[in-house]
């Protein structure tokens, strides 16, 4: 037989190689091919449909109903205004997703999307198909990001549409007291939501690493559900601020800073920083690793050593490495909690409850500005210099009304935890801070200047608020 020759090109045109043509023909892999397939594999699998699911329609749910029970979720930030206003619903889901959720399912996303491969051998096949470790990477890597994604969107829009459906789009009390619009309030919750996916990609990032490093193990798929805890745990301790805010977890708190005035972006934006930061080191990390992978042994699926020396040691000497730049950029030294930070903090929200309880009991106008409060606070007992988390805070604050020649006072025990949140507890005189019920525009209230939650910026140095 003979072999057919190949037609010459014609004027203008190049003949085109027979092995150059044979590979045009058959197409390359690229990354957009290999992460439309992933991206498909993935949804394809039970379990994410479930959790797509669940994120779509299970906040909903939860704040809806919440928000009709006359029993809300006080120890949650923002729980006590769900019966106000529907955008407290998404800050609360917000606040429970830091802790659980988004660890959870950066988890069951990211840790597997590796270790799958490795528990199926399946391997060689997808290296025979798309003969690129690197765009294998690339597009494993995308789609993973795209799944979690999608989730973090659905506790977001669900949680916000079960509270604006369930109660409605009013005004939301912010964490000094001061009241923000319902235009306002939606942006701010939208940007929270926005700023935790940088630890969200963190925790990706660790997620990712576990999955090549430890293989089919199953210490791979519960990484972020383990580095998560353990951040949280940390955070509860009187860690020096500079430690704090040099965890990738940290604004998963530090997300409360845009809800003063003027906002506390100083931690939220370091707290952005480094969780970026660990999510660019520890993908890399996991880069560099899957390359260095022998594919031609079905046995090699990650050891104990290399988790230890190409994972675990460079993200220590990270953590060691920010920690010195966050203490060297930044003026706060050990907790954070100063004593004129927590007057300031107390009295400025006094304020503005004490404007808003005004307007409650339809009694003369007043303003901040009019009031002139301020606020003295000992903590267990010291009088000058007291600081640190704790719940022996006691706190008088006072104020003048307008015409009056006495100075009103009120007193308040506070409870402050280690990453600054504090909750104010009236102890008298009980017209003032005890509980009674108000009438709203939605239905009875307690008493605005009874119980609230405040923030103290840990990285403030403004002077003290004292009582005149």
């Amino acid at each position: 037989m003979t072999a057919t020759t190949p037609p010459s090109a014609g004027p203008g045109l190049t003949a085109v190689p027979t092995a150059q043509a044979h590979r045009t023909a058959s197409g390359r892999v690229t990354v957009a091919r290999g992460y439309r397939f992933e991206v498909v594999k993935l949804l394809s699998q039970w379990r994410i449909r479930l959790l797509l699911l669940a994120c779509w329609i299970a906040p909903a749910l939860f704040v809806a109903g919440v928000s009709t029970q006359s029993t809300l979720p006080t120890d949650t930030l923002f729980g006590r205004w769900m019966h106000a206003t529907g955008w407290a619903g998404p800050l609360v889901t917000l606040g429970f997703a830091g802790t659980w959720a988004l660890p959870l399912l950066t988890s069951v996303v990211a840790g597997d999307v590796f270790a799958s491969e490795d528990r199926l051998g399946t391997w060689r096949h997808l290296l025979v198909a798309v003969r690129s470790p690197r765009r294998i990477f690339a597009a494993k890597a995308l789609a993973g990001l795209t799944v979690i994604l999608l989730l973090v969107a659905g506790l977001a829009v669900s949680s916000t549409v079960g509270g604006l459906v369930a109660v409605g789009n009013q005004q939301l009390v912010g964490l000094d007291g001061h009241l923000l619009a319902p235009g306002d309030a939606a942006g701010l919750v939208l940007l929270a939501w926005a700023c935790v996916l940088a630890p969200t990609l963190a925790l990706a990032g660790i997620g990712l690493l576990g999955s090549v490093v430890l293989g089919r193990s199953p210490m791979g798929l519960l990484l972020p559900a383990i580095v998560a805890p353990a951040m949280q745990l940390a955070q509860m301790l009187p860690l020096p601020v500079a430690v704090r805010l040099a965890l990738p977890g940290d604004v998963f708190l530090t997300w409360n800073g845009l809800f003063t005035s003027p906002a506390q972006l100083t931690p939220l934006l370091i707290g952005i920083a480094v969780s970026l930061l660990w999510a660019v080191t520890a993908t890399a990390l996991a880069y560099v690793l899957f390359l260095r992978r022998d594919f031609t042994n079905p046995t090699d699926d990650g050891s104990a050593r290399r988790a230890v020396t190409m994972a675990a040691l460079p993200l220590a000497g990270l953590l060691g490495v920010t920690v010195a730049v966050v203490a060297a950029t930044t003026t706060a030294t050990g907790s954070g909690i100063e004593q004129a930070e927590v007057q300031r903090s107390l009295a400025t929200e006094f304020a503005h409850l004490y404007r808003m309880q005004t307007d409650q009991l339809h009694r003369p106008a007043v303003t901040e500005a009019q009031l002139k409060t301020g606020a003295a606070c000992t903590k267990a007992g010291v009088q000058d210099g007291a600081r640190g988390p704790g719940n022996d805070w006691r706190c008088v604050v006072s104020w003048h009304l307008p015409g009056v020649a006495a100075t009103g006072s009120a007193v308040y025990q506070l409870d402050i935890t280690a990453d600054g949140r504090f909750v104010a507890d009236g102890d008298g005189p009980k017209e003032v801070n005890g509980y009674f019920l108000v009438r709203t525009s939605n239905a009875d209230a307690p008493n605005p200047l009874w119980q609230f939650d405040g923030n103290v910026d840990l990285l403030s140095a403004a002077p003290a608020t004292t009582a005149p």
